[in-house]
């Protein structure tokens, strides 16, 4: 059945969760960078996810999400064998992927690692050097290290207490390595929107192309409700249909922010509901 998920991980219990899904047409289609959008139930909100990998000939995607609020909440209920009622996809403009002289930085931090991957993927895939760094607060929290080893020629682990890898920032080790004079084509970032600020800041001092991945809050996917605009060198531009990616360095990460907290109380208000119910009513 499409949409049934086949297999699913708790890489972080009760905090983070892997789906592989049987959805044959949109992995023939899905590249990197691409995402869906889903509904968990009929009168449910949509919520868009990156497209962490996609395997053509099984015909599986796979989506990482964080348990942040109440439809991922819910989404978390769904175990193998079930299926996701609604999944759009792919959407999105893929990433943009040429062969490069020089090795591509790919930069994740959170659940940003796991849609990073699927980008790395593209470039080790295209012949391009890739050099990953990733981070988290600490190893408990780190996601995908055994997978981007598989299509990263280097990994840099970074942790705030230290307890894998380098003790410190991704940007840290980013900037260490560029100031050390270490190549890079080009530098790709995935993650909190003040980490994708922040190497993006490191970028342009370096004089690096840099690309961002955003997270914007999106309804419909096609650009018709303009929930998802964000603005980008001074001009208007709407993440489903323009990106979800686009230069760092033009990117206004202040006023992202901002849009993304705009509904918080009111998400978290619904999430204590679902909680205090462990139910979902809107399918009621």
């Amino acid at each position: 059945m499409t949409n049934t998920i086949l297999r699913k991980r708790r890489l972080i219990p009760g905090q983070t969760s892997e789906l592989v899904i049987d959805a044959p047409h949109i992995a023939a289609k899905a590249r990197p960078g691409n995402f869906v959008i889903l509904r968990v139930c009929p009168t449910g909100e949509r919520i868009p996810l990156t497209i962490a990998d996609a395997d053509a000939d099984a015909g599986t995607i796979t989506l990482v999400y964080l348990v942040l609020g109440k439809t991922t909440a819910h989404l978390d209920t769904l175990e193998e064998g079930e299926a996701i009622p609604d999944l759009c996809g792919p959407l999105g403009q893929p990433t943009r992927i040429r062969r490069h002289d020089g090795p591509v930085v790919c930069v994740g931090g959170g659940t940003g690692i796991a849609a990073m991957h699927h980008i790395a993927k593209g470039h080790h895939l295209a012949g391009n050097r890739v050099t990953g760094i990733i981070g988290a607060r600490t190893e408990a929290l780190l996601l995908f290290e055994a997978e981007l080893a598989g299509v990263c020629d280097t990994v840099v682990v970074t942790t705030d207490d230290g307890s894998r890898g380098r003790r410190g920032l991704v940007t840290q080790a980013l900037e260490e390595r560029l100031r050390d004079g270490e190549p890079a084509a080009e530098i790709v970032a995935v993650g909190p929107v003040p980490m994708m600020a922040a190497v993006s800041e490191v970028a342009g001092r370096f004089g690096v192309p840099c690309l961002v991945s955003l997270n914007s809050i999106m309804l419909d996917g096609i650009g018709m409700c303009g929930a998802c605009r964000v603005a980008v060198g001074g001009e208007t531009r709407f993440a489903c249909v323009d990106g979800p990616e686009f230069d760092g360095g033009l990117v206004d990460f202040k006023e992202l922010a901002q849009r993304l907290t705009a509904f918080r109380p009111m998400e978290q208000q619904s999430y204590a509901e679902y909680q205090k119910h462990h139910v979902c009513r809107c399918a009621n």
